[in-house]
């Protein structure tokens, strides 16, 4: 089965569980507890966070200009900012 024909079945199968009530609907106490048990177990991959950080070291490294302009405004840069 292609990974596009099981989400179309998965996606059904939510609709048909809201539709008739049976469906859980986490509690914004229950979705906060979630992430943070989730983020725990990421985080606990030493490893992977490692390689999360080179990563993004690296990108954020091959633009220098970017780099400057964001240590001449002192901080952090967005769109909206500028």
């Amino acid at each position: 089965m292609t990974p596009e024909k099981r989400a179309q079945i998965a996606a059904m199968g939510g609709k048909a569980s809201h539709a008739c009530g049976k469906a859980h609907r986490f509690t914004e106490a229950e979705a906060r507890e979630a992430g943070k048990k989730g983020g725990l177990v990421v985080s606990a991959d030493k490893t992977r966070m490692s390689d999360i950080g080179r990563k993004g070291g690296t990108v954020t490294g091959r633009n220098r200009a970017h780099m400057a302009h964001i240590g001449r405004k002192g901080g952090l840069v967005t769109a909206n900012r500028e």
